[in-house]
């Protein structure tokens, strides 16, 4: 890769960038200006190894060439009806989708957030229209420490102080239990339970893994109550884990499941609602939409990434370097690392505070070439792309020790 030429360096793109952004993200001091498979390169020429992938959106790795090629094929034809006209590229990707997730209904969106809160709208219409529950009553259940997204309801269940400081009055109609405890959640589901919302593995507090049986308990358990299991996969899902969804680690198909991220391919934003047909087919023209929702060229690119993922290759990939990257990370427990939880090309690692912060270490990292970020004081996420080498994903391991032994 060559950068390409520029007027202003990467320290005066950031300096830049200060008075006219809003500063509602910390990034690391790396302005990247171009990409291909697992690696970037900054405005300098600089190349680095992600070992973020856009939170999981490059599960694929950056400009993946089917992905491209599908994106270049659809641009030339069409991008944009809105869903006021059908387009040709809908149906064949909602048939795909439903056919991986062994779901029925499709409803497409575009970013996570979205796809979270239209199941909150869908869940609440069937709690009322399917359920029998009083008008206006309807509750979720949620876990502590989950992260859904940042708009004004998603916050309103959240527990992290970031989030929601300043941004009230809260969206009423949500209970939050601890995570992974499946008294508490049972304590918490009543009559008015519309569904149980909840991270397989959740992302955002640090790739926290529940214990083996949570899962299958919490489809046993609304299975049980009569109300719907959500499962959101953003983060999750595609491939990230070993298996083309988390949950398929407890053999559980929830009642919805949502998705993004790499749906898009790291290309276009996408995300998708995927459920039962009883509980999709409540919605009626009109209740809910968007404009680029199922646009043709997400569309023509979240059906690349489905056949992609329908060859198993990159569920493989996940699992096999996955045993690479959990022997590497026990391998540095005692040595800067005080505890790591990780699932297939996934983990969260806690650093020793003597060492430095999620941030100092991520700093240090992007010094070797090694780009991470960090998560809530000295935690920081790995994620890479699952096209990464065995070479390259040994190398990282090998700069983190670096950094945390120098």
């Amino acid at each position: 890769m060559t950068a390409p030429v520029r007027t202003r360096t990467s320290a005066e793109l950031v300096r830049a960038e200060e008075p006219v952004l809003a500063h509602n993200y910390h990034p690391l001091p790396v302005v990247v200006a171009r990409a291909e498979g697992t690696w970037v390169e900054d405005v300098e020429g600089r190349r680095y190894l992600d070992m973020l992938a856009g939170y999981s959106a490059l599960n694929f790795g950056h400009r993946n060439p089917v992905l491209i090629e599908a994106a270049h094929r659809q641009l030339d034809r069409l991008t944009l009806t809105s869903r006021a006209f059908h387009n040709d590229q809908l149906a064949d990707f909602a048939e795909a989708l439903a056919e991986l997730t062994g779901l029925d209904m499709v409803l497409p969106m575009n970013t996570g957030a979205e796809a979270v809160e239209s199941a909150v709208k869908v869940a609440r219409k069937w709690a009322y229209e399917v359920k029998g529950v009083p008008a206006d009553r309807a509750t979720i259940v949620v876990a502590a420490g989950n992260f859904h997204g940042r708009t004004t309801t998603i916050v309103s269940f959240s527990t992290d102080e970031t989030a929601r400081t300043g941004f009230g009055p809260f969206t009423p109609g949500f209970r939050i239990v601890p995570y992974n405890d499946l008294a508490a959640l049972e304590a918490a589901v009543d009559e008015t339970t519309a569904a149980v919302l909840i991270e397989p593995i959740q992302g955002e507090a640090g790739v926290i893994i529940p214990d083996e049986g949570y899962l299958t308990g919490v489809r046993e358990l609304t299975r049980r109550a009569g109300c719907l299991f959500v499962a959101d996969e953003i983060q999750s899902g595609l491939g990230r884990t070993g298996r083309t969804l988390a949950v398929e680690h407890e053999g559980v198909l929830p009642d919805v499941l949502l998705l993004g991220k790499a749906l898009g391919g790291g290309i276009v934003p996408v995300s998708a609602v995927v459920a039962r047909r009883d509980v999709l087919g409540v919605l009626q023209p009109g209740e809910h939409g968007s404009t680029f929702g199922g646009n043709p060229l997400a569309a023509a690119v979240g059906s690349a990434v489905v056949d992609l993922l329908k060859t198993g290759d990159f569920q493989l990939r996940a699992a096999e370097l996955g045993v690479v990257l959990r022997d590497g990370l026990t391998s540095l427990v005692g040595k800067g690392v005080v505890g790591f939880r990780s699932r297939g090309l996934w983990a969260g690692v806690d650093v020793d505070p003597a060492i430095g912060t999620g941030r100092e270490v991520s700093e240090r990292l992007m010094a070797e070439g090694i780009l991470v970020k960090d998560t809530h004081g000295s935690t920081i996420r790995l994620a890479p792309p699952l096209t990464i080498t065995e070479e390259e994903l040994r190398s990282a391991l090998g700069a983190l020790e670096k950094v945390l032994t120098a």
